[in-house]
């Protein structure tokens, strides 16, 4: 195996980012003017906005709207280079990061690698039901939910017909939450006009939870003013209930089937293969419990930030219980990255690095047009006033000014005309293949 051509010669730190989400591009950004060689890798040449990949998977916005290349957002910042490639392991030991052909030393290692879908031990789900997580999954979605429209045109058994009609979202959390407002706009706004042989009217939207409510990681009464709003535009919820099976034909709930031609899966997550480099505690999703600067015990070289990381000590709550970890939410990867960046810096000046305290700006989800909710620094609301403020606060995150231009122009003709301007079905679809 031999060494990357990148290596560092100029005798400043090398810092390795692994991963261009939230954490690692805040990170590097955050030391764009600092003394020190900063390498980011990521297997996608993009940064993804992923709280709007939702919005792809129901035709709301295209691919290119929601992510950036990464190598555009970082072409000015003349400390950092951008690699494409795939990280196979990691030796902390020796400081390297392995690639396929190639290794790379570090004196600085920052993991923000984010977690992948769980099905929970059955991994055979996946063939039926899409997690959403990438933009191939959330293009996966789409293409699943407007073929079964197109099929549905086709029928002519009334079985089938329900079958094809009959959508179901696993997880009420705000993916789950979001996504089940959004088919049911489709069914019942978007689509109620293009066919002649269906109502697109009937398709039937059915969310499943586990736990006892809707987006457990609210605070009451979000939960039920979001399952209000939600049964407002027709969606079933079913809670307290546990999914047991998912095959070609729907889902099992116990003894119970529901028969859907499209699953999507928002139910659960676990951490990335990288994880498995570390022999130290993770909770029982694999993510690895952190020190309170974001370093991991006996090497403080290296951080992990982000959805891979359990912090368990670093709300400013002081009810919070102790062994909760922080959501795996956009602004917590934010603030972790940016708590790095002030880490690194002090190793630097010889300070003493700062302890990671974590600012609950707020949670929101949108459920559908002109429908929300929304808890911000204590403060809740719900229906238009929390649609307008998710709308704001999701519009100028996104990065890059074109792509915000681009979001904002398709979110407004979708509110004027209740259409949606990315209902495209991907390769050749002939009749032969919807029959």
């Amino acid at each position: 195996m031999q060494k990357s051509k990148y290596n560092t010669s100029n005798n400043l730190p090398h810092l390795v980012i692994i991963g261009g989400g939230f954490g690692g591009l805040t990170l590097a950004k955050a030391l764009k003017r600092a003394p020190i060689n900063i390498t980011l890798v990521d297997r996608q040449n993009h940064h993804l906005f992923q709280p709007l990949l939702y919005q792809v998977a129901s035709a709301v916005l295209s691919p290119g709207d929601i992510a950036t290349p990464i190598r555009g957002v970082l072409r000015k910042q003349v400390n950092t280079k951008v690699l494409l490639a795939e990280v196979t392991s990691l030796d902390i030991s020796r400081k390297r990061v392995k690639f396929k052909n190639q290794t790379m030393q570090y004196d600085i290692l920052v993991l923000a690698v984010g977690v992948s879908h769980d099905y929970f031990g059955n991994e055979n789900w996946s063939k039926y039901a899409t997690g959403l997580k990438t933009l191939d999954d959330a293009l996966e979605i789409r293409q699943r939910i407007l073929m079964a429209y197109e099929k549905a045109e086709w029928s002519t058994n009334p079985e089938e017909l329900r079958k094809l009609l009959t959508f179901v979202v696993v997880g009420g959390g705000p993916t789950g939450v979001e996504m089940a407002g959004a088919l049911s706009e489709i069914a019942r706004q978007t689509l109620l006009k293009d066919f002649r042989n269906i109502d697109s009217s009937d398709a039937r939207v059915v969310l499943i939870e586990g736990g006892s409510r809707l987006l457990p990681g609210f605070r009451l009464p979000i939960p039920e003013n979001a399952r209000k709003q939600l049964e407002s535009i027709g969606v079933e919820i079913i809670t307290n209930e546990l999914v047991t099976n998912i095959d070609e034909e729907g889902v099992m709930l116990g003894q119970n089937r529901i028969n859907a031609a499209t699953v999507i899966w928002g139910a659960g997550v676990r951490a990335s293969p990288l994880a498995n480099s570390f022999d130290i505690p993770k909770d029982w999703m694999g993510r690895i419990i952190v020190k309170p600067d974001c370093s991991i015990p006996n090497h403080p070289e290296v951080f992990i930030i982000g959805d891979l990381a359990n912090h368990q000590h670093a709300k400013e709550e002081k009810d919070s219980p102790p062994d909760k970890p922080l959501p795996g939410v956009a602004q917590t990867a934010i603030q972790m990255g940016n708590h790095v960046a002030k880490c690194i810096t002090a190793d630097r000046v010889g300070s003493i690095r700062p302890r990671f305290v974590y600012k609950d700006l707020g949670s929101m989800a949108t459920i559908g047009r002109s429908k929300a909710v929304a808890d911000i620094f204590g403060i809740k609301f719900t229906g238009v006033l929390a649609w307008f403020i998710w709308l704001f606060v999701h519009l100028m995150s996104i990065v890059g000014f074109r792509n915000r231009l681009m979001v904002f122009i398709q979110w407004f003709w979708s509110y004027l005309s209740s259409q949606r301007g990315a209902r495209l079905i991907r390769g050749k679809k002939s009749p032969e293949s919807v029959l």
